[in-house]
């Protein structure tokens, strides 16, 4: 299985291509990952994964295509972004993300098709996210606490992702990230012999 972490940063995963621009710790590619086309080939990945990354780059739907080029059909892209309750909270962050993010890569959302298709697996929203970051910066006492409550309100929240979204996220805080599991879906291509059929049967 072929996997690419991206937007690394200081967080590279073992077994996984690692891609990053502007890092202290050395990716295993370096590439801006706001120029397009990314140096990989159509079909080359298995599983991408990008962890809090397109809040920071200026299309995500430009780079949702380019995953979508180089991920094999039925891989999976893991995206984990800010929920927009939260999203300007960081200074470098050009966008929040709502659970509504997956309908533009369905071909039946009339109202923004993107023109790639995805297959929504998974959607959760989290109140205390990144404790890899957080453990280092806060107060064993406050880290547990928020870990806790964490728990505690997540669980509710994905009872129901959409209200949760839309109706009380402001009531607890805001949440601090939500994660979209994608299928990709692509077109297979027709045989010699199924284009000879469709051209027979319109003839």
């Amino acid at each position: 299985m072929k996997r690419l972490n991206l937007g690394s940063g200081e967080f590279p995963k073992p077994g996984y291509i690692n891609v990053d621009y502007y890092s202290i710790t050395p990716p295993d590619v370096v590439h801006n990952l706001d120029e397009y086309p990314y140096p990989f080939a159509d079909n080359e990945f298995d599983l991408v994964e990008a962890d809090h990354c397109l809040e920071h780059l200026k299309d995500p739907f430009k780079v949702m295509r380019e995953i979508h080029r180089i991920t094999k059909p039925g891989g999976i892209v893991k995206i984990r972004v800010p929920h927009f309750s939260r999203g300007f909270t960081h200074a470098d962050h050009k966008r929040g993300f709502d659970i509504t993010f997956p309908y533009y890569f369905s071909p039946t959302f009339k109202g923004g098709y993107m023109g790639v298709t995805y297959r929504l697996r998974k959607t959760r929203l989290t109140w205390f996210a990144q404790p890899y970051l957080k453990k280092r910066i806060l107060p064993r006492h406050l880290f547990l606490a928020g870990s806790f409550a964490g728990k505690v309100i997540d669980f509710f929240a994905n009872l129901s992702p959409f209200l949760a979204s839309r109706l009380w996220c402001f009531w607890v805080g805001g949440f601090e990230e939500i994660y979209f599991e994608f299928e990709v879906v692509k077109e297979q291509a027709k045989t010699p012999s199924q284009i000879s059929q469709a051209m027979a049967s319109t003839s």
